[in-house]
């Protein structure tokens, strides 16, 4: 099934998806926590059904509710098949970590693009601390020889291939025999995202420390304190609205908080500098069409909204120039070709090198575009639609189910037409 996106006006009102990175998060900590645990609000993507479908295999008993899950945690066990994470980068880094808590071998395997993906860090980093984990040439399938626990002592990892390793380390820290410290050994990025994980674990009872440098992280021994939690509005997802707004209409998107932790709260400055016209009322974001001026951006610490970022590039006056964009040619796809690709099928004027791109903006054309199954560059390309001269044709829409499974009903109610075209 593809879909076809026209150019179109959107107006209207639409609440931002509950927090993928946050409900990922939380299920982790409920599971390692003693007792019953409420996530309230949590977002069911195919990312976050892989980690509670993983902590179920694991013995965690968890209940669904229409607005809210239940987590049972406290009480790991090896289960006697392979925990399957999909896609999802963060189940399967995170439940690395966890694996050495328990007694026993655990193997975990992933999806073609998962499976290419650098686990060799944090592979490294828990070897040193005496626990047996290798992958296939560093990447999933990946076997952990779980003891029971991790002694503690010191962990070291570059910071600059992946922020999941140092949380995944964080995220067991308050479980280990004696303390743990998380070294850095390279500048890290993505910084917010571990800010996020340390945020998390607070609302668990637990107050992870790094250094002024951000180089060194600790967490206090004694585990996690169930509790009762929400998950707030994503500004992943918020981003691709705000977006939407800001080229072909005017858009208010609810349920965000101003003051999150989350790394893509960056959109409203991306905007800002762009000349975007946008208004903040309490939990509430509207942005509106404007024109917009060419940025130049570094994207080290919120890699994901480099996509949307480029969309709204090419449909700006000038030529941007888009920096740190390393790790984007490890994600779902190779973020920067894929992005690349389907900007240059629309008509835009694109200039590439390995970590940077120049987007120079102008007239896009309506074209049939390959996302290569990454939600971010499904729902980029089609924002960029709406200005197209001409449909697009969006080949394998369903994965945007990967972080905002109502992406494409929540963009038609805004007044995007949209239609769908199955393959002869």
């Amino acid at each position: 099934m593809k879909v076809v996106v026209s150019p179109s006006h959107v107006r209207g009102r639409v609440e931002a998806p509950p927090s993928k990175s946050v409900t990922h998060r939380m299920v982790i900590m409920g599971a390692l926590a003693e007792g019953t645990t409420t996530i309230r609000n949590p977002l069911v993507s195919d990312d976050t059904m892989a980690t509670l479908n993983a902590v179920n295999m694991l013995g965690v008993d968890t209940i669904r509710h229409e607005d809210r899950w239940t987590v049972e945690g406290g009480n790991l066990k090896a289960p006697g098949e392979a925990v399957y994470c999909g896609e999802s980068g963060t189940t399967i880094r995170f439940m690395t970590a966890v694996s050495c808590l328990v007694d026993g071998t655990l193997r975990l395997t992933a999806g073609p693009s998962l499976s290419r993906r650098p686990m060799g860090p944090l592979l490294d980093a828990l070897n040193s601390l005496g626990i047996e984990a290798h992958g296939e040439h560093g990447c999933p399938p990946i076997t952990v020889h779980g003891r029971g626990g991790i002694g503690g002592g010191e962990a070291t990892l570059p910071g600059d291939v992946s922020s999941q390793f140092v949380s995944a380390l964080l995220l067991v820290a308050p479980l280990t025999r004696s303390p743990l410290t998380v070294r850095v050994t390279t500048p890290l990025q993505s910084w917010p995202y571990v800010r996020m994980t340390m945020d998390a674990m607070d609302g668990f009872g637990v107050k992870a420390e790094s250094s002024p440098g951000r180089d060194l992280f600790t967490a206090p021994t004694g585990g996690y304190k169930a509790s009762d939690v929400g998950v707030e509005g994503d500004w992943s997802s918020a981003s691709i609205l705000l977006a939407a707004g800001a080229v072909r209409g005017e858009v208010t998107v609810g349920n965000l908080d101003t003051g999150s932790s989350q790394a893509d709260t960056a959109i409203l400055g991306i905007l800002s500098s762009m000349g975007a016209e946008y208004v903040i009322d309490g939990s509430e974001v509207t942005s509106r069409k404007s024109r917009l001026r060419a940025v130049n951006h570094d994207f080290s610490d919120h890699p994901d909204l480099f996509p949307i970022a480029a969309a709204l590039c090419s449909a700006a006056k000038g030529t941007s120039t888009l920096t740190g964009l390393e790790r984007l040619r490890l994600k779902e796809s190779d973020r920067v070709a894929s992005m690349t690709e389907g900007l240059k099928r629309m008509g835009v004027k694109v200039a590439t090198e390995y970590a940077s791109i120049r987007v120079t903006g102008g007239a896009v054309k309506g074209a049939e575009v390959n996302p290569y199954n990454d939600h971010r560059i499904a729902m980029s390309l089609a924002i960029l639609a709406l200005t197209a001269e001409g449909d697009t044709v969006i080949r394998d829409p369903g994965c945007v189910a990967k972080s905002y499974p109502g992406f494409w009903v929540r963009l038609e109610r805004l007044g995007a037409e949209i239609g769908r075209r199955h393959d002869e």
